[in-house]
């Protein structure tokens, strides 16, 4: 027998925001795999099975390869996914050699791999460039190999793509339609602040400043810190998030959980910190889970699948007819910032660019090309 208020429920967003953090998330994953787990087979390197059994063949081949690529990484403090996509490169490339030694390769194979990519697997630039980048990085930082001045190769183009913008309106038609209070107020913090997904759904309660009504944003992209003003549209439902927050908290305790992940080096630094109130996330998960990596019982953050498919769904509620995601919101951010004559430097800081080139991509709708010409169409007499 099924009750009346079943059928309206909305199970698939709750299933959504209580996903549990696999373990190869990358909140969690920013903790680096111990070189022990390369060891037992238990390195967890991509969900694809055939991928992952390529990867334990080449690491039976060339084991020191493979350990020294992620030592090397590690010592630079690359991202989690920079180690993955790297090491799949470099996989990729020994298995395309039919396994021989990368040591007895030359340019000439490299050269031979990267126009296989183009021609044969009609990969984008921004791929190709990536297997050059894992490739360059193995001979270069691994075997100590330069590269001379002939090697060249043929480069993927490039295609020059602008940013999904939204409109005021739009944006206004969105957040109407986002009927999720939590949903509603981390997509005004996208917008608001211009932060990106990840960065959002791992906000802990320590990172938000109420007196100086600002966020730090912490290791973000690049692994750099910055700090964004919180819209004081949103500064009261922040609070009430953060007190709804501590309630859970509160609850979670008293049942003698409320531990939450922190990073091994803070963890080892802070025993005690990781039942701390000012520790959790400000997003928390519905539901208690087992840490895939320590096996205890926490509250994890919310899992950004949930946010990304609702505004998805929000967006074609509200008829917005344009390629809708987080990232959309960000790039308003930006792009209403300059309109409103924001300085660009300024806007870098705010969205963590490291170099104003980046940035330079939102001013496309300033200079409105075309948009002062009148048309001939227009100029037709009736």
């Amino acid at each position: 027998m099924s009750s009346s208020w079943a059928d309206s429920f909305p199970w698939s967003e709750y299933i959504e925001a209580a996903q549990a953090l696999e373990d190869s998330h990358p909140t969690l994953a920013r903790d680096s795999q111990p070189f022990s787990a390369l060891a037992s087979g238990k390195y967890s390197f991509s969900k694809n099975e055939g991928e992952s059994t390529l990867f334990r063949k080449v690491q039976d081949a060339f084991p020191k390869h493979v350990e020294n690529i992620i030592r090397q990484i590690r010592v630079k403090q690359y991202s989690i996914r920079t180690e993955r996509a790297y090491l799949g490169w470099f996989i990729r490339f020994v298995n395309f050699n039919k396994m021989r030694d990368p040591v007895v390769l030359n340019e000439a194979d490299i050269v031979h791999y990267l126009e296989h990519l183009v021609l044969n697997r009609k990969v984008s630039a921004s791929t190709q460039s990536q297997a050059l980048n894992g490739l360059v990085f193995f001979y270069k930082q691994v075997l100590k190999r330069e590269f001379s001045s002939n090697f060249k190769y043929i480069r993927s183009k490039k295609p020059k793509r602008l940013p999904v913008v939204l409109t005021r309106p739009e944006l206004l038609s969105l957040f109407n339609h986002i009927d999720n209070k939590t949903y509603l107020l981390m997509a005004n913090l996208l917008y608001g602040c211009g932060l990106r997904l990840m960065e959002c759904v791992r906000l802990r309660v320590l990172d938000v400043d109420f007196g100086y009504q600002q966020i730090l944003v912490r290791q973000a992209k690049g692994n750099k810190d910055r700090v964004v003003p919180i819209p004081s549209k949103i500064l009261e439902r922040l609070k009430q998030q953060v007190e709804s927050t501590k309630e859970l908290h509160n609850g979670d305790l008293a049942e003698n959980l409320g531990s939450v992940y922190l990073p091994d080096a803070l963890a080892r630094k802070y025993p005690n910190a990781e039942k701390e109130f000012r520790w959790q996330y400000i997003f928390p998960s519905s539901q208690i889970s087992t840490d895939p990596r320590s096996g205890k019982l926490r509250r994890h953050h919310i899992h950004e699948n949930g946010l990304q498919k609702y505004i998805k769904r929000s967006s074609e509620k509200a008829e917005i007819n344009k390629k809708v995601n987080c990232h959309s919101l960000r790039h308003s951010f930006a792009t209403h910032l300059l309109e409103s004559g924001s300085d660009i430097r300024t806007v870098q800081e705010l969205l963590g660019h490291a170099d104003v080139s980046t940035t330079m991509i939102y001013t496309h709708v300033l200079n409105k090309p075309g948009v002062t010409v009148t048309s001939p169409l227009d100029m037709l007499e009736v």
